[in-house]
């Protein structure tokens, strides 16, 4: 518990107790060894074991109120039947804990967006921050790096837990933090982490698979994300939403239905940021785009064209909390790349290049590779693997991605986990079978430098920012982007 929170009644909290015990509440948790007196426990229910197992512990530490679903109430009946604790069932546990926490912390930045979708979302919520800055505001980015900007702190999750979230929310608050932009997960989502944060913009990138080793099939995916417009974001809100994906139109409808205000961006004429047209250069690219019937010419720093769309992206969030279109646009020249998102990490003698990005998904594969292709005279080599204990029917169609669309291919290790290395490497390979099989990441990395000829690009792809490599249940320090340095200056003879 923060040392300036002051304790609150679970009528403060939203919350109405069994019995209609109103119990006074000096902090919440959902972890039963962090019960103290006075504590409002959430036993929810969890993937192996329901919270309500824990229960008794919490009545032991002394907790004031006890919140779970009716699972959980007969689970722990018991305990319940011979305690005076408060005693709270709800129908949907995470939820009210949501709700709950977002009222016992009771601060946020004024100024907060979110946004989901399959890729982008570090990127977009990143950009967003970066404008605000550049217009003068206080302002952070939270998700996938952790907190940066004004406010810096780690993460653990792209979307916290509610405790930690609004606990985090209103310490930023504190802090002076005026305006935040965070990521929404489909996890998060479909866990309500971001149930009682109050939004006055919200973003949707794109869709396409990834971690239907958590949800069970597309739908259920693309429903997940869909809360954020359905549920989370209010009808006074504004919905910024890229009707270029195939279901961004989908998106649309939903947020149309809810009354929230429609801002599209895309390539189509009835776009309310249209991208009019791009032109690729060595380090960046040009943007033609329009907005109110006004077109504007920019220069982005920026390498791949799905940037253009991201970056429009960040402008109508930024755009939708208040910010005039003109101030906006005349920031974005400014952007700086995102680290581990198309970074330039190293670049040889001969001017080949090694750009290092987070894509660990078959089209985020497809979309970098593409993106770079116009910036690259010669060939494209990548470096790529597969997170173990994940979805493993990506893996395949990672493999076919890297080589319709790179020359070279070196599949190797990515975060294995708890599966062994060679049999992830091997269903990568399904999809392109002509690729050097290299275990070791650091040897692939040096290979895909050695392989780089004048006007040639590597792309290290799926780990991005990450400064470890997952190997059963330790991570090791591994850094793509000092690999690559490290690579370059070995070939080149600059190691000491």
């Amino acid at each position: 518990m923060a040392e300036t929170q002051k304790p609150r009644r679970l009528a403060d909290l939203g919350l109405t107790a069994r019995g209609g015990a109103d119990a006074r509440i000096t902090g919440i948790t959902v972890d039963s060894r962090e019960v103290e007196k006075g504590y409002l426990f959430a036993a929810l229910p969890g993937v192996t074991v329901h919270g309500a197992e824990f229960i008794q512990y919490a009545l032991r530490m002394e907790a004031s109120a006890i919140l779970t679903d009716a699972e959980g109430a007969k689970i722990a009946a018991e305990y319940l039947k011979e305690s005076d604790v408060a005693v709270v069932i709800a129908e949907d546990a995470r939820m009210a804990l949501a709700y709950a926490a977002a009222l016992f912390y009771a601060g946020q930045p004024a100024h907060m967006v979110a946004i989901t979708g399959t890729n982008g979302k570090t990127s977009v919520a990143n950009f967003t921050r970066q404008i605000w800055a550049a217009l003068g505001f206080s302002a952070a980015n939270l998700g996938t790096t952790g907190v940066e900007g004004a406010y810096q702190a780690p993460l653990s999750h792209t979307t916290p837990e509610p405790i930690t979230l609004h606990k985090l929310l209103s310490d930023m608050a504190r802090a002076g933090i005026t305006h935040a932009a965070m990521e929404a997960s489909s996890h998060g989502l479909a866990q309500c982490r971001l149930d009682g944060v109050h939004l006055m913009a919200a973003g949707f990138t794109n869709f396409t698979q990834d971690h239907l080793d958590y949800h069970k099939d597309f739908e259920d995916y693309f429903d997940a994300k869909a809360g954020l417009f359905a549920r989370v974001l209010q009808p006074d809100g504004t919905a910024v939403i890229n009707t270029d994906d195939p279901r961004g139109k989908d998106m649309a409808k939903i947020a149309e239905d809810r009354g929230q205000k429609l801002l599209t961006v895309g390539r189509s004429e009835d776009a309310s940021l249209r991208l009019m047209a791009q032109r690729y250069e060595a380090a960046g690219q040009e943007l033609l785009f329009s907005y109110e019937g006004a077109s504007r010419s920019i220069s982005l720093p920026l390498i791949g064209g799905f940037q253009a769309e991201n970056v429009l992206l960040a402008s109508g969030l930024a755009i939708a909390c208040g910010a005039e279109a003109q101030a906006v646009f005349d920031t974005l020249h400014e952007l700086q790349t995102v680290p581990g998102r198309m970074q330039l990490a190293a670049t040889r003698e001969n001017g080949a290049t090694v750009f290092v990005d987070y894509a660990h998904t078959p089209d985020a594969v497809a979309t970098a590779l593409k993106a770079l292709r116009p910036h690259v005279l010669g060939r494209i080599v990548i470096v790529l693997g597969a997170g173990g204990d994940r979805d493993t029917g990506k893996r395949k169609l990672m493999g076919e991605a890297a080589a319709r669309y790179a020359d070279v291919v070196f599949v190797t290790d990515d975060n294995p986990r708890n599966e062994e290395p060679a049999v992830i490497r091997s269903m990568v390979m399904e999809g392109c079978p002509e690729a050097h099989n290299i275990g070791d990441r650091a040897e692939a990395i040096l290979r895909g430098v050695d392989a780089l000829g004048p006007g040639d690009a590597l792309l290290i792809a799926g780990k991005g920012h990450e400064k470890g490599q997952t190997i059963g249940d330790v991570v090791l320090p591994f850094d793509d982007v000092e690999q690559a340095s490290v690579a370059v200056a070995a070939l080149e003879g600059r190691l000491a």
